[in-house]
């Protein structure tokens, strides 16, 4: 299994030239993605991409519209993960109700459940056949138990510890892969056999631009 520890560029001040950065670097990482997913292997793209995908994965939009984490080009970037063939593991265990990564200590938004989700987990298509279905009784999740929400260089922080705005996030994978349908596209499913032509077709593009 290839496990990728990301850290993507802020962003912030938008417009500006950290703004144009953090695009350029997300061009670079998704052709790097795209290899990865041509190379075959098991793998899964994980970290802080400083990126909320849509409105519903945020408390509220109204504080943070001038935000390089919400803005139209970040999250076209993002998308094109998506429909390369990687699949969001936390949408995917849980599409009704976002699962929050971070939290500010700002504004009393950690009692309140007022958070984003900023941290993913991208799996390349033999990963998200074995990771647990949303019924599960173990599946993908974000784990609140050992995090502490205090403003760092506060005296009334338990422990001595600082604050902890990112919390960790697990994946439960099945012992076995999941079979797949008959073959009906040279041996894969349907789904899988799209997303190939699109991984295909964007290497050919990159390939052609060199």
């Amino acid at each position: 299994m290839v496990i990728g520890c990301c850290y993507m560029p802020n962003g912030n001040p938008q417009p500006g030239p950290k703004f144009s950065y953090k695009l350029e670097w997300f061009e670079r990482f998704h052709a790097h993605a795209l290899s990865l997913l041509a190379s075959g292997h098991p793998t899964v793209l994980a970290g802080d991409y400083n990126v909320v995908p849509t409105d519903a994965d945020i408390y509220s939009t109204r504080s943070f519209k001038d935000n390089a984490l919400l803005q139209p080009a970040p999250r076209a970037a993002y998308q094109s993960l998506l429909d390369a063939g990687w699949t969001d593991a936390l949408q995917r265990q849980s599409p009704d109700a976002p699962l929050y990564t971070f939290w500010s200590y700002l504004r009393n938004r950690w009692p309140r459940d007022a958070g984003l989700r900023i941290d993913h987990l991208l799996l390349s298509p033999t990963l998200a056949r074995r990771c647990a279905a949303p019924a599960s009784t173990a599946p993908c999740a974000v784990s609140k138990a050992r995090a502490t929400m205090r403003r760092p260089g506060s005296s009334s922080r338990p422990n001595g510890r600082k604050a902890q705005p990112h919390l960790p996030s697990c994946l439960v994978w099945a012992a076995r892969p999941p079979a797949l349908n008959p073959p009906r596209s040279g041996g894969v499913d349907e789904a899988e056999h799209r997303a190939a032509a699109v991984r295909r077709a964007a290497m050919a593009r990159i390939v052609g631009s060199r």
